[in-house]
């Protein structure tokens, strides 16, 4: 039994936070920050699906080197 997530799980973990980033960084390029809330939904939205991708691809990293998958 595997610590923690495995492979798939994590590359799917990746695959949605760099998709919610970019559904994030188009938004903001379209309609642009309306106010004080909207930086605050976009800077949450933003740390949530970037710490997403960032936390998978350590993940990722760190299983590859360790496990041969």
């Amino acid at each position: 039994m595997s610590k923690g997530p495995e492979r798939g799980e994590l590359r799917l973990r990746l695959g949605i936070g760099l998709a919610g980033l970019a559904a994030v960084l188009g938004t903001l390029a379209i309609k642009g920050i309306d106010g004080a809330s909207g930086v605050e939904v976009f800077a949450i939205l933003g740390l949530f699906f970037g710490g997403t991708a960032v936390w998978s691809a350590r993940a990722l990293s760190r299983r590859g080197r360790t496990e041969d998958d």
